[in-house]
């Protein structure tokens, strides 16, 4: 489509990492009226729902980046209980889900990438999941933005690897090929008693931070280079299902890899369907 083409081409000219940063400056301005402008202007725009946020006063947000991670109720995403569960990470919509086929990930109509792009071409933690299963889910603007554990998991290894920051709405991930493994992302990897778990946050046009519960604002000491950060040798960071991992401030994608003959998905989960974080989402192979 055309309109699709309209909105992805000046992309590839625009400084998306200045604009990025910009917004990074006004999203934490605590400019009383600004904020308070902006986090007005937001809520009526997107029609998010203040009713489920443990702070519904907006006065009480220092800036426009403390709402927009706001939490929630404790009971506002109940998890999915029964045995073998995987629940949803985020709220979001699904944009694909599937096999890892011969190594490669699905992305749209046309276009895919392998997960040994994804997870860093240099490490050989994509072998895990040949053959494996995938998810990736979008937030959209109105979305929770905290990222929670799908499954109970041990942290082995980060990585940061720099990249573009194109935005990854719908028109972009139909026109531009291998989107995902060419923008700026950071790769969690557990181990879980399905074997390894990757959760890849994605960033994307002024998605200025990527945080996650152990090392906040995670940048490599070379903004060219991939960087790792080790953590077998550390005090073991175990995080429980459905406790938070990270969050983005400001929209984004996250990407979900399992090994092979673990999962079966449910039905509810398919592509353009909407998830609530704690919604089940698969269930473990017996």
């Amino acid at each position: 489509m055309l309109i699709d083409y309209l909105k992805v081409i000046p992309q590839y000219f625009l400084p998306t990492h200045a604009i990025s940063k910009l917004f990074f400056l006004l999203t934490r301005s605590r400019n009383r009226a600004w904020k308070n402008w902006l986090i007005n202007w937001f809520i009526k725009t997107y029609g998010v729902d203040m009713s489920v946020a443990v702070e519904q006063n907006i006065e009480n947000f220092p800036d426009f980046n403390s709402f927009f991670t706001r939490a929630l109720k404790a009971d506002a995403r109940p998890l999915a209980r029964e045995p073998g569960a995987i629940v949803s990470p985020v709220d979001g919509a699904i944009s694909q889900r599937g096999p890892i086929e011969r190594g490669r990930i699905f992305q749209a109509k046309g276009h895919g990438y392998t997960a040994a792009q994804l997870l860093g071409s240099a490490t050989s933690d994509w072998q895990a999941f040949e053959n494996g299963a995938f998810c990736t889910i979008y937030l959209s603007p109105k979305d929770y933005h905290r990222i929670h554990m799908p499954i109970a998991g041990t942290l082995t290894h980060m990585r940061h690897i720099p990249g573009r920051l194109f935005s990854v709405n719908a028109a972009t991930t139909r026109r531009i090929p291998a989107l995902f493994a060419r923008n700026e992302r950071v790769v969690a990897m557990f181990d879980t008693a399905l074997g390894k778990l990757a959760m890849v946050l994605v960033g994307a046009l002024n998605v200025s931070q990527i945080d996650t519960v152990w090392a906040e604002n995670v940048h490599g000491p070379d903004p060219l280079r991939s960087h790792q950060w080790d953590y077998g040798d550390k005090t073991p960071i175990t995080l429980q299902q459905g406790q938070e991992m990270g969050r983005f401030n400001m929209g984004s994608t996250v990407i979900l890899l399992f090994e092979p003959g673990k999962i079966q998905w449910v039905s509810e989960i398919a592509a353009d369907k909407s998830v609530r974080m704690g919604q089940l989402m698969a269930r473990t192979v017996a």
